[in-house]
């Protein structure tokens, strides 16, 4: 099939701002899509004369609603979604000058000679070859994103990867997971006084007390620290996996709620949107609701942190959810949605 627009690849528009896709499923004519950096002569990010300063400094609900902000002066990246029934940022088509692809960057980075690559570049590239190694997926399934893809990077930047398919993301979890409990090759989960200040982070920044950030923590496999770099791995499906289009659900706001309930089918929490199907659903705050049958995360930070069997607690927007092809209609509650300001999550209960 021909490659779309997936999760993490970067787009230029022709102003030279620099937008991150969000999931993989847009409309016909443009892009959903944040701007993350946008040309500034005294910016902290850029290589080769270029500068850039970055928009959204965090990866939170409040610093997205900035950007929307930001971008009321340019009306044209702004889109009245009758899909989502929100207004979101997303690039039109005919406003792209380039399209960065993750898996280009690494094809690039392993065809440029290590003697090419600067200190940053060079790591990226070797974690992927240890990874591909040990897990048997191959290299061309992998790609580097973030600013590394886009070449701004400096050299306290994170390395951030995607792997590209189902069954591919599977195997890399799993190796990257028998990796961890020995701690090889240089790989190891964040701990110590790293694990400290990401739960502190997180703790500020979201709705969580520190002991369940360190909860979230010891469930994120795709987070931890190569050869003293922190670095992050992003499983993105394959154009053939993606069964839904754009405009085959539709959304509607019922307000917010707070329910308890049980994971049934957690497959489709390590993509971005997450979706965790549930039963056994307690409202525990807001509207009398029969029929929730899932919770779906725009906050990346909620993605694959709970398994089949086991409970959550969510708070957030509940949507009244038709699906114009199979003629159903039921609920989700959304996590990432601009009405609840920050205020909404996913908790296990241990």
């Amino acid at each position: 099939m021909q490659r779309g627009f997936r999760d993490r690849d970067y787009l230029q528009t022709v102003e030279g701002f620099l937008f991150c896709v969000i999931g993989s499923v847009h409309p016909a004519d443009r892009v959903i899509s944040y701007v993350k950096y946008a040309p500034s002569e005294n910016g902290g990010w850029g290589r080769n004369g270029k500068r850039f300063r970055r928009l959204m400094r965090h990866y939170t609900m409040l610093n997205l609603i900035e950007t929307l902000e930001f971008l009321k002066d340019y009306p044209q990246y702004l889109y009245d979604s009758n899909v989502m029934g929100i207004k979101i940022s997303a690039v039109p088509l005919n406003r792209i000058s380039f399209h960065f692809k993750p898996e280009e960057k690494m094809r690039e980075l392993a065809e440029a000679g290590n003697e090419n690559l600067d200190e940053l570049q060079s790591k990226a590239l070797k974690l992927a070859l240890i990874i591909s190694d040990r897990s048997g997926v191959p290299l061309k399934y992998f790609g580097v994103t973030g600013s590394i893809l886009i070449d701004i990077h400096q050299p306290f930047s994170d390395i951030d990867l995607t792997v590209y398919g189902i069954e591919n993301s599977k195997a890399v979890k799993e190796t990257l997971k028998r990796i961890y409990s020995i701690e090889e090759a240089g790989i190891s989960k964040l701990k110590d006084a790293r694990a400290r200040e990401w739960c502190l982070n997180k703790s500020r920044m979201y709705p969580l007390t520190y002991d369940e950030a360190k909860v979230i923590l010891s469930r994120k496999w795709n987070r931890g620290v190569f050869q003293g770099t922190m670095f992050s791995i992003h499983p993105v499906k394959l154009e053939d996996e993606i069964s839904e289009k754009y405009g085959d659900r539709i959304f509607r706001s019922k307000g917010m709620i707070k329910i308890e309930a049980t994971v049934s089918d957690s497959s489709e929490s390590e993509f971005l949107p997450s979706t965790y199907i549930v039963e056994n659903v307690k409202i525990l705050n807001g509207p009398h609701t029969e029929d929730i049958r899932e919770v779906t995360s725009y906050e990346g930070l909620y993605g694959g942190i709970a398994n089949e069997g086991e409970k959550i607690i969510a708070y957030g927007k509940l949507e009244a959810v038709t699906d114009r092809k199979s003629n159903e209609e039921y609920h989700r509650v959304l996590i990432g949605s601009q009405e609840a300001q920050g205020r909404d999550y996913i908790k296990p209960l241990l």
